[in-house]
């Protein structure tokens, strides 16, 4: 009896889990017909060699999140049919997006005089952004970098006290939401650019902000994901674009060639590849949601970025101040509150690593919530937590090395190559920008003997500079 009570209970658990892997398939088609993704977890096997897997699987679907052997990762339908091969057990998830209805605003007006708990409309986002140049004509303009099949624009706010002209200034840049579903940093930046206009000419440090630094800030990446439900809520917002592709997965990639991802470039990545080809962006941050992390260079592959010691203290400036403001365990995970990007969990592709490596500049990845869309009630407090930091790391393009080259016998700016003996690798090295000719290094407190180089002209060398 006993026998075949053990048959009977093995026949029932081999039902109850084809059952539901059937049932998780069918919501998956579901999502995947919907939404062209599908939110999953699964679990690692930490007793194998755990990056082994987890480098694989990077290359198949976009991993969110890692927390311990647990996986949180999104694909479209190609991805998934390939995870699929894998025989991996999994759960369907309900998409982040899609647990509560967020509070919505359109009205432009009544956003600027409130306390900023609420996520726009697509319109009410676009009326926002023109508020802020008929408000501050002379402090900032709109910039269109391209618009989408949807009709929906990548936009910019750029931020210059002598709009038009072209001066030896740090160009730095903040830009939100390439994921679409992770929006807190969307409405944080536009409050960011509603603070920094509003202060200028009456507090000091703004001032000398604006006065010397070239801002750009894009509140977000990927309309058409955050706006996928419609125009008039962020409920049902998707990771990847209007194509079911993620944005942060599709960039030419330092280890990985130029599609590591096997997709074609998307409207947005070209728009966003062209627009780093235009500028000299010396510093920028990349804000995401998922987990309360600084995540520093590189993604890709395991070597440290060349300024990793730089990279160290103004992660650690940054998680440390917002420590100082908000409630404890906020802004802690990994270390607490900041980690070196492949050590957490590799990706290819990535915008941060493009950024640094194929346009010398100095971007990092900012996960500023755990929650994807938290109650529009709790954005004020992240504001409250986070603006002194947004600050923080902003001025930090002020430091570090900078100067103007030129040609020693006509005093005409040349666009040299600056690199540091000693330090500089995988293309850390940077370069004077036309017109002006000026140059904006960002690295460490320490003495440093710096090479200019051009075609057509000599080398030369300066020994000792003090940082």
């Amino acid at each position: 009896m006993k026998k075949y009570l053990l048959i009977f209970s093995a026949i029932l658990i081999a039902f109850h889990t084809l059952f539901g892997q059937a049932s998780d398939i069918d919501r998956a088609n579901k999502y995947l017909a919907g939404r062209n993704e599908v939110y999953f977890g699964f679990k690692i096997d930490k007793n194998l060699d755990y990056r082994k897997q987890l480098n694989t699987l990077t290359t198949i679907i976009s991993i969110d999140n890692l927390d311990d052997d647990q996986v949180y990762a999104y694909a479209n339908k190609k991805e998934f049919e390939k995870f699929l091969t894998y025989n991996i057990d999994y759960e369907v998830l309900t998409p982040p997006s899609m647990l509560h209805q967020p509070r919505m605003l359109d009205d432009a007006g009544t956003m600027l005089a409130g306390e900023w708990d609420y996520y726009p409309t697509y319109q009410g986002y676009l009326d926002l952004m023109d508020q802020f140049v008929a408000d501050y004509p002379d402090l900032c303009e709109l910039v269109n970098i391209g618009t989408l099949a949807s009709e929906r624009e990548l936009l910019f706010i750029h931020i210059n006290n002598n709009l038009g002209e072209d001066e030896n200034e740090p160009e730095f840049m903040y830009t939100s939401s390439m994921h679409g579903n992770e929006i807190v940093g969307y409405v944080l930046m536009l409050r960011y650019i509603e603070y920094l206009l509003e202060n200028y000419g009456s507090n000091d440090r703004i001032t000398n902000l604006v006065d010397n630094i070239d801002i750009w800030i894009n509140p977000l990446a990927n309309p058409d994901g955050t706006y996928a439900g419609g125009n008039n809520s962020v409920y049902g917002a998707t990771r990847g674009n209007a194509n079911g592709i993620d944005l942060n997965r599709n960039y030419p990639d330092p280890e990985d060639g130029p599609h590591p991802d096997g997709n074609e470039h998307q409207p947005e990545t070209l728009a966003f590849i062209d627009f780093a080809e235009e500028r000299d962006l010396v510093m920028s941050c990349n804000i995401h949601d998922g987990a309360e992390v600084c995540n520093y260079p590189w993604d890709t592959w395991p070597r440290l970025h060349a300024d990793d010691a730089w990279w160290i203290y103004v992660c650690r400036q940054y998680a440390d101040t917002v420590h100082e403001y908000a409630p404890s365990g906020y802004m802690t995970d990994l270390n607490n509150g900041i980690t070196n990007g492949y050590a957490w969990y590799s990706i290819n592709g990535g915008r941060a690593d493009n950024i640094n490596y194929f346009h010398h500049g100095r971007e990092f990845i900012l996960e500023i919530s755990s929650q994807f869309i938290p109650p529009a009630n709790q954005l004020p407090d992240l504001w409250e937590w986070n603006y002194r930091s947004f600050l923080n790391y902003m001025e930090q393009v002020l430091f570090g090395i900078k100067g103007v080259v030129t040609n020693q016998i006509t005093g005409y700016p040349v666009p040299a190559k600056v690199s540091v003996l000693n330090h500089d690798k995988d293309n850390s090295s940077i370069y004077a920008s036309l017109p002006a000719g000026d140059y904006h290094r960002p690295i460490k407190a320490g003495s440093y003997d710096l090479t200019f180089s051009a075609f057509g002209f000599h080398t030369k060398t300066v020994y000792g500079v003090a940082v």
